[in-house]
Order: C-alpha cells, then sequence, then structure tokens
C-alpha cells in the first residue's frame, strides 16, 4: 500500500472513500465542512491499481496546538478492504505524519462501534460517550512517544 499525504485540500478520491463509506452506508448527512480544506488527509492508494483504498485527516484547533496534539477524524476504509489490517496501517501512519509536525498525542472522537479497534492500537477512553449525527461516539487520546 502506498500513501499520499495532502495538506489544506480534499482529493476527489478522498472525497469518494467519505461518500461512500459516512453517507452511503453510515446515512451521515453532514460529512463535508470547512476543516477538509485546513487539514492533513491522509490517503491509502493500493499498489496495484492505485485504487483509493482509505482515508483519514489530522487537524490542529487552537487549543490543540497549545497542548501538543492533533485530533484525527473522518477514518474510513472502503468496504472491500477491511478486516485486512489496512486501518493499523492508516493509523500508524496519521501519527507518523502528526508527530512529524510536533504532536505529543493524538486525539479522537470514535463510534462507539470502533472503539475496540482504537483501544488495540493504543488509544484510551476519555469522557462520556455524545452523538454525532445521532452516532454513538467517545473521545480517545493516545500519546506518542
Amino acid at each position: 500500500m502506498e500513501f499520499e499525504v495532502i495538506r489544506n485540500k480534499l482529493p476527489l478520491k478522498a472525497k469518494l472513500i467519505r461518500e461512500e463509506v459516512f453517507v452511503k452506508e453510515q446515512g451521515f448527512k453532514e460529512e463535508f465542512d470547512t476543516i477538509d480544506n485546513n487539514c492533513i488527509q491522509i490517503l491509502m492508494l493500493d499498489d496495484v491499481n492505485n485504487n483509493p483504498v482509505g482515508i483519514c485527516r489530522l487537524f490542529q484547533t487552537e487549543e490543540n496546538v497549545k497542548n501538543e496534539e492533533f485530533t484525527l477524524g473522518r477514518f474510513a476504509i472502503r468496504k472491500e478492504y477491511r478486516e485486512k489490517h489496512l486501518g493499523k496501517l492508516i493509523l500508524k501512519k496519521a501519527e507518523e505524519v502528526a508527530k512529524e509536525n510536533g504532536a505529543k498525542r493524538i486525539i479522537l472522537g470514535a463510534q462507539v462501534r470502533a472503539k475496540g479497534f482504537y483501544k488495540k492500537c493504543g488509544y484510551k477512553e476519555v469522557g462520556e460517550t455524545f452523538l454525532d449525527e445521532g452516532c454513538p461516539h467517545i473521545h480517545m487520546i493516545k500519546e506518542l512517544s
């Protein structure tokens, strides 16, 4: 698998993954926002024909900068590529990129059904469950070494 790290724009391949996973599969309506043009997109492509496999984004708010952290979000893997441990590869790449940009930790809002994946990758739950477009989420954090 190959990665593209794209700054401050949402490439078409990334948009297509998010539409497929979040809008069509999961029914989210408010998928795209202004953060897409002010963040780092991590796009995974397959080695064979350069097809888009997965995506996530990293961004910082003023609070993030002060706390030396990045927020990770919009993490999606296309259905045909799931159950192949590729999510761990994208997450590892995102952590590397965050560290290269000065982060000491990553925070995220995980769908509750995906929190086990993040726990296996070293993330810890923080706070109470909350709803995002009616879907239960939990904040999680990981200290980067």
